[in-house]
């Protein structure tokens, strides 16, 4: 990489973990795509999930008497069938249909956030099915696999502090299945991978403690359209990128 790739991928993870500080999300969804529009998903997943992986465990930590443990085993067995077969795709598929795919993805997401969509109605049990499967696949195509959870868990739970607790032990399980499936493909055999991780570390740490200790004036809704906007410009650039 030229040294402009080097600096403008350390803005890239300065924003998104300094946001994650303040939002408690969205670390890999604004992540990805931009490092995507110049180095390879090969290299920008494997690495995001390391990354997302230590913030989770310095940041997040694990609240086991409040998590909702029956939710998440409805959820594994789907997730972790979705993290083999993303991880396959990952390593098998060409770059400019999962660009595409990636963009689309991130896309939708994002006129979610902006839209405010939302329910409080009590979903089946059955949607971890297709819940469990597809964020298990998205987390290792695109290290993005935690809307799926976030909006069946949100269908599933009221209480904002059970959920937050589940959704921490979630992640931290589908952390380690993914860690697990990319060692097998050998997605984090690759060197680069990890001198990458080790070269970010220190922004992302720094990033996640100012964003953690910093007012911005920005109420809940306001900081989630502000990371809504930024989603469609990315994914509207990584779209671009792809055609073109």
């Amino acid at each position: 990489m030229s040294l402009e790739h080097y600096l403008f991928a350390a803005v890239i993870i300065l924003v998104a973990y300094f946001i994650r500080g303040i939002a408690g999300f969205g670390s890999g969804l604004i992540a990805v795509p931009l490092l995507a529009l110049f180095l390879p998903l090969t290299l920008v997943v494997p690495l995001i999930l390391l990354l997302d992986f230590t913030a989770s465990l310095v940041v997040s930590g694990l609240n086991l008497k409040r998590v909702k443990w029956r939710e998440i085993l409805w959820l594994i067995p789907f997730s972790i069938t979705g993290v083999i077969v993303g991880s396959q795709l990952l390593v098998g598929l060409p770059a400019t249909p999962m660009l595409i795919a990636l963009a689309l993805f991130v896309f939708v997401f994002a006129i979610r956030i902006l839209l405010n969509i939302h329910g409080d109605k009590l979903a089946s049990t059955l949607w971890a099915i297709p819940s469990g499967f597809i964020g298990g696949m998205v987390g290792s195509l695109f290290g993005t696999g935690g809307p799926p959870y976030i909006i069946y868990l949100n269908h599933r739970i009221h209480d904002k502090t059970l959920l937050r607790a589940t959704l921490s032990a979630l992640f931290f399980l589908d952390g380690i299945l993914r860690i697990i499936s990319f060692f097998a493909t050998g997605l984090l055999l690759s060197q680069l991978v990890w001198w990458s991780a080790l070269g970010a570390l220190p922004i992302m740490l720094a990033s996640l403690y100012a964003g953690g200790h910093v007012h911005t004036g920005f109420s809940q809704t306001q900081m989630a359209r502000f990371i809504g906007i930024l989603l469609v410009l990315s994914s509207l650039s990584l779209l671009f990128k792809a055609i073109a």
